[in-house]
């Protein structure tokens, strides 16, 4: 047993003791099945917080031959798959966190150097009938391990892409590729590799790094494919999470939900469970990360850029193109670049069926508040967010003037003067202008009721609210827009709001670019 070679099971039990732990070990039979094909080399990318570390802690008590975990795993779902016995602490596991080697390595120039004198020395001891060279390399010690007693080998490595985004010298940058290649890229070494898995925020590198792991399958935050349900909690674990915990699910959905893949509604694990033990809806997120990520990226302002931001402050979607991002810290040349990047960080979530992404939840939306507020291109901006909460009470009170008067503001502030008068436009101004509103409601966009669709209905979900239904005319009038809400009976199906529904008309004059609005209590 050692730290690196062969660890124990400790940090696996770890997890497995704290109050609250979800069961993922089903994870193993989908790596076990992966290992009796080619698909032995995989990358798994996700956000920060989203337990990569527990995944690998958990393959490497289930593999390692330095401990025996049947015990261990034997109240959880894998121990009944047929395919538990297949591997169960039977091949030789080499673990390496390289995050935790960068930041606490007192010479960074002599990073792997160190680090591979370390994992050598542990062969030595553990292999003391093998002869190992004083300055050997780790592939060269596993070959050696598999040519002189058959053994063989998973690797997992957590943070791979630790050095790629710190800005380290040229000299060591250089010395990771030789490591990297010497470990993932011998034809000669690969018969003695069972499973190379390596964790980290963004996929590979596709410049510089990318030749030496090109033999990787990946498994990213775009297309988590098999993976998808393991890494993150699943909305039906965190449903029963909330039952066991009495903590309220629709709001819970509200603040850290958002990240969909392959069928599942994907939660942030650690924001869900401070939350769960705090007993408290917040923004946990900046404990472990920071806005100026997101006002970096912002302040680019690549064309479209800070049009499409609004829009998706306020609550909207928008398309985005994946391919072209070289997974990267540096290589942003077009918007797409700039939100993909945002993607992998877990700042935007990803729809590949309609390849758009979004702000995914209200924790999320709470740190793109914080860097527009720091961002004087979004001064304007900022103040409408600022003044929504103001904009709301006003609604309340039926106060047709501030209504129409926020709308002329935010509508110029969400869209260029060439797409101004675009309907979409105006959607999006009254999604900014009522933004705070989305701590108090769920916002329907073209909601069918009775005769057609309403364009936007805000249906409480605290208790003595009413209902909104807006409808949206231009060239118009604002009285028109409510004769077609009755007329309709955009209402219908909100039936239960009776006597606690408004009525919102708004016309938009083309011409002089002006909004008039009109607010109505429906009463029975």
């Amino acid at each position: 047993m050692g730290i690196y070679l062969n660890p124990n099971n400790e940090n696996f039990e770890r997890i497995t003791r704290r109050e609250i732990y979800v069961d993922k070990t089903m994870m193993i039979s989908v790596i076990n099945r992966f290992m009796e094909t080619d698909n032995t080399y995989l990358c798994v990318s996700r956000p920060r917080r989203f337990g990569k570390t527990i995944a690998g802690n958990m393959l490497s008590a289930y593999f390692s031959k330095g401990c025996d975990s049947r015990s261990l795993f034997s109240p959880y779902k894998i121990s009944s798959d047929p395919s538990f016995e297949s591997n169960l602490n039977k091949l030789n596991v080499i673990q390496i966190d390289m995050n935790s080697e960068y930041k606490n390595e007192r010479d960074n120039e002599n990073l792997l150097n160190n680090l591979q004198d370390k994992i050598v020395a542990e062969f030595a001891r553990q292999f003391p009938e093998i002869s190992f060279g004083e300055k050997e390399s780790v592939g060269n010690c596993i070959l050696k391990a598999y040519a002189e007693k058959g053994e063989r080998f998973v690797i997992i490595m957590d943070e791979y892409d630790v050095l790629v985004r710190e800005n380290v010298s040229q000299k060591l940058f250089s010395q990771y590729l030789d490591f990297l290649n010497g470990l993932f890229k011998s034809n000669t070494l690969r018969p003695a590799i069972s499973l190379a898995y390596i964790t980290g925020i963004l996929p590979v590198i596709r410049d510089r790094i990318q030749s030496k792991l090109n033999n990787f399958r990946e498994y990213t935050i775009l297309d988590a494919g098999k993976l998808a349900e393991f890494i993150g909690f699943t909305g039906e674990e965190v449903k029963e999470l909330c039952r066991k915990y009495g903590t309220d699910y629709e709001e819970t959905k509200r603040w850290y939900d958002g990240y969909s893949q392959h069928g599942f509604e994907i939660y942030n694990p650690e924001s869900l469970v401070l939350s769960i033990e705090e007993e408290n809806f917040a923004n946990y997120w900046s404990k472990t990360s920071t806005y100026a990520v997101i006002a970096d990226r912002i302040q680019q302002n690549f064309a479209g850029m800070k049009d499409d931001v609004i829009r998706m402050l306020a609550g909207e979607s928008v398309d985005v193109n994946v391919t072209r991002y070289m997974n990267t810290m540096t290589d942003f040349s077009t918007r797409s670049d700039a939100f993909t990047y945002l993607i992998h960080l877990g700042y935007l979530a990803y729809n590949r069926e309609d390849k758009t992404c979004r702000i995914p939840n209200r924790e999320v939306r709470q740190e793109w508040f914080n860097a527009i507020e720091a961002n004087e291109d979004y001064a304007v901006t900022n103040k409408i967010i600022q003044s929504s909460k103001e904009l709301l009470s006003e609604t309340l009170r039926l106060n047709s003037d501030a209504v129409a008067k926020s709308l002329d503001e935010s509508h110029i502030n969400v869209t260029s003067n060439r797409s101004y008068n675009n309907e979409d436009a105006l959607q999006s101004a009254i999604y900014l202008s009522y933004i705070y509103a989305l701590n108090k409601y769920t916002v329907v966009k073209e909601m069918t009721s009775g005769k057609g669709f309403s364009d936007v209905v805000f249906i409480p979900f605290v208790p003595d609210l009413p209902a909104m239904i807006i409808e949206l005319k231009r060239n118009d009038s604002a009285e028109s827009a409510i004769n077609q809400i009755r007329e309709k009976k955009y209402f219908a199906s909100l039936e239960h709001y009776t006597g606690n529904l408004l009525f919102v008309g708004v016309n938009y004059d083309e011409k002089t670019k002006t909004h008039e609005c009109q607010i109505e209590q429906m009463v029975k």
